[in-house]
């Protein structure tokens, strides 16, 4: 019998992050690669593994606590002396689902996030970062800035290649440790997070800069009024959820540079609605619910594909137009609003997206969405219908140009050259970045989507 520590793998740049779960006591029996403890990072959470089996004899942690890399969480007892091995090294693969994205937009959410990072009226696209150490800040490099590839091709197994296409990771670009400068699963996550962390930490100077208003953030203006609420009676402090502090810098950046333009429009549902009804009536034993919002995922995919500049992105002075359609929504979590992004949404069904929806939904309410989840989107949707209201103005995801804002459906009268009939209606509202779209394309691309949820057989034309 041997009794050794279990510590925390490497988690990355960050000083500490807070247990948000416990998921053992003393006296458990755990086996290798059981999940100990949950912690939140920025935007995502992880859970730290143990890296031997064997018999929990002490917690040293507790929930709420703060741990970083090499954090004792509790002493182990095995049967096997020779396991001793370092804790952390051991679960050093533990790390990957670490970074939180901060939406392409600063995504990572996108994805973030905020967009990640989701999202918006996400994301995506994330949340603020704690500041590194200062011995570990002077080394981390600066945000990373694409198109330095090196000469030579680069050495990879196809895994390794794969698992770099799912991050977004040009692996040109990615310095190999293994045998003959051969990529390892372990260079990819390094590149990611020095990556994030140069994004993570300009996002998170952003948000310390001075208030909006101050006269150092916009010149001219007045500074932020400070003032002692409590002289007019009780009140109380809550901090801000680590989504929602990155999740607002991203938003505050994307609301003040990017000039939104919104259209509002109705779509008449009421042929989709009674088909989606009888579509989930049908396929009540298969146990996946069909939503409105899957049919409007599809019917974004085909507007993208009749006005393309809504599927493009500003890199400079060029567009880049995108060849896939990844479409992001808006997920309501207890801690924030996230953006999960549904993978080439052109290739699947509704029952397959409706599907999609719901696991990546249920990931985001138990804060356990991670990078690739959130990043990549082309356009997102953000819809209030289970709540209500009639029009808002959603803010854009960046680096998207353009987001899908819906409410609440109700009956209307409309007239049909004859008499009025009630119809059920859906609010649209779409914001448009106008440095790449102009009024007669919003209008057009709005009209469009509306008559396909009005006839959905449009959707093959």
């Amino acid at each position: 019998m041997a009794l050794i520590e279990v510590k925390v793998p490497d988690i990355g740049d960050f000083d500490e992050v807070a247990i948000i779960e416990v998921l053992v006591k003393a006296g458990d029996t755990v086996k290798a690669e059981q999940s100990l403890i949950t912690v939140e990072s920025d935007k995502a959470s992880m859970e730290i593994p143990s890296s031997h089996a064997g018999v929990v004899k002490e917690l040293r942690v507790a929930l709420g606590d703060k741990v970083s890399t090499g954090s004792l969480v509790l002493m182990l007892e095995t049967a096997d002396g020779a396991a001793v091995a370092s804790a952390a090294a051991a679960t050093a693969v533990a790390a990957p689902a670490a970074s939180a994205p901060a939406p392409e937009t600063a995504p990572v959410a996108a994805p973030a996030v905020p967009a990640s990072a989701p999202a918006s009226a996400p994301v995506v696209d994330t949340a603020a970062v704690a500041a590194p150490a200062a011995a570990v800040a002077a080394a981390v490099l600066p945000a990373h800035q694409p198109g330095t590839p090196s000469a030579a091709l680069p050495h990879a197994s196809p895994s390794i290649r794969k698992f770099a296409r799912e991050l977004g990771v040009p692996l040109a670009e990615v310095k190999g440790s293994g045998f003959k400068g051969r990529i390892t699963q372990h260079d990819v996550q390094n590149f990611v997070r020095t990556v994030m962390t140069g994004s993570l930490q300009t996002v998170a100077q952003q948000a310390k800069a001075p208030a909006a208003g101050s006269e150092g953030a916009f010149p001219g203006l007045l500074p932020w009024p400070k003032v002692d609420f409590a002289k007019f009676g009780p009140i109380e402090r809550k901090d801000m959820s680590r989504i929602k502090k990155i999740s607002g810098a991203n938003l505050h950046r994307n609301w003040v540079v990017i000039p939104h333009v919104t259209n509002h429009d109705d779509a008449d549902i009421t042929e989709l609605e009674a088909f989606r009804v009888q579509l989930n009536k049908e396929n009540e034993k298969s146990g996946v619910k069909v939503t409105m919002l899957a049919f409007m995922i599809k019917a974004a995919v085909a507007a993208l594909k009749k006005f393309p500049e809504f599927n493009a992105s500003l890199d400079g002075d060029q567009l880049v137009m995108k060849n896939y359609f990844h479409i992001g929504f808006a997920a309501d979590t207890p801690n924030g609003l996230v953006v999960p992004v549904i993978k080439d949404a052109d290739q699947k069904g509704i029952f397959q997206i409706s599907q999609e929806m719901s696991e990546l939904a249920k990931k985001a309410r138990d804060g356990k969405l991670g990078p690739a989840d959130m990043t990549g989107g082309c356009f997102s949707i953000s819809s209030l219908g289970g709540i209500g209201g009639k029009y808002f103005t959603p803010i854009i995801n960046a680096p998207e140009v353009a987001i899908m804002g819906v409410c609440k459906s109700s009956i209307e009268p409309k007239w049909d050259g004859q008499a009025f009939q009630p119809r059920l209606m859906l609010p649209l509202s779409l914001s448009w970045d106008h440095r790449v779209i102009d009024g007669a394309s919003a209008a057009r691309f709005n009209v469009y989507f509306a008559s396909l949820l009005a006839d959905f057989r449009r959707i093959v034309l």
